[in-house]
């Protein structure tokens, strides 16, 4: 039978502590795992949600709400933003952002029309845009938060470019705000599919996915074991009466 010395209050302090530090933490990301998941639910319902005006879909809802829109207004179809380096079913290529003006509203709205593949047999040639109307269109989709940027290495290319369409490796509206020279929506309308549009439109909720959450609990409970399991060797006695801690 193990025998254990009598710690110290400051050791038994610590360790409860940390048991409940970590497994708090996993609570914590369990709670995350299961709000996530409602999350994924409602934006994978939000393309057959009913159609909601722009303006109330930007008026005071969360970022999370995943609104489904129907807007009129007019592209400018001059103007076009591809964000670079973005892959769909194994193939690399670009998301189309054009801006579009609603009617009836002063801002200016991000309109996502999906992604084109690169061409040439390295895939590094931008693919050739399909025309964009000039007059009035009017346009169902999503409206959520635009793409998370990956790491920000070497800086966005978009302050270099003079040319449309401009490549961007990541798309901030404030960014875009500037460069438009007008007050830009903060989120992006993910434009609904098209069996005749020459765009991929496979949207996905840009949230850490629950797996990932469950994993992070498991990793912060195995902490708590490993507390509780460092607390009875480091105070058990060894035969001969000495404790882990004195034999070092």
């Amino acid at each position: 039978m193990m025998r254990i010395r009598r710690p110290s209050v400051f050791a038994v302090l610590l360790t409860l502590f940390g048991i409940g530090a970590f497994c708090g933490l996993g609570v914590w990301q369990l709670e995350r795992a299961a709000y996530k998941v409602k999350v994924l639910a409602r934006f994978h319902n939000a393309a057959t949600a009913p159609l909601t005006s722009l303006a109330a879909a930007a008026a005071g809802r969360p970022a999370d709400a995943y609104p489904h829109v129907k807007v009129t207004g007019r592209l400018e179809a001059n103007r076009v933003y591809l964000l670079d380096d973005q892959m769909r079913s194994g193939r690399l290529g670009v998301m189309v952002f054009v801006p579009l003006v609603p009617a009836g509203s002063a801002r200016t709205l991000l309109v996502n029309l999906g992604f084109l593949a690169k061409m040439g047999s390295d895939s590094t040639s931008l693919p050739d845009l399909p025309p964009i109307p000039g007059h009035a269109v009017t346009l169902t989709g999503i409206y959520a938060p635009p793409p998370l940027p990956g790491l920000k290495l070497g800086g966005n290319p978009l302050v270099r470019e003079r040319s449309w369409p401009k490549l961007v490796t990541w798309l901030d509206p404030q960014e875009i705000a500037a460069d438009l020279h007008a007050d830009v929506y903060p989120h992006v309308l993910l434009t609904d599919p098209d069996p005749h549009s020459a765009y991929i439109r496979t949207w996905t909720a840009n949230v850490m996915p629950p797996a990932r959450h469950r994993a992070y609990a498991l990793q912060w409970f195995t902490f708590a074991a490993a507390a509780i399991v460092m607390f009875f060797v480091l105070h058990r006695v060894r035969p001969g009466g000495t404790t882990e801690d004195e034999q070092e």
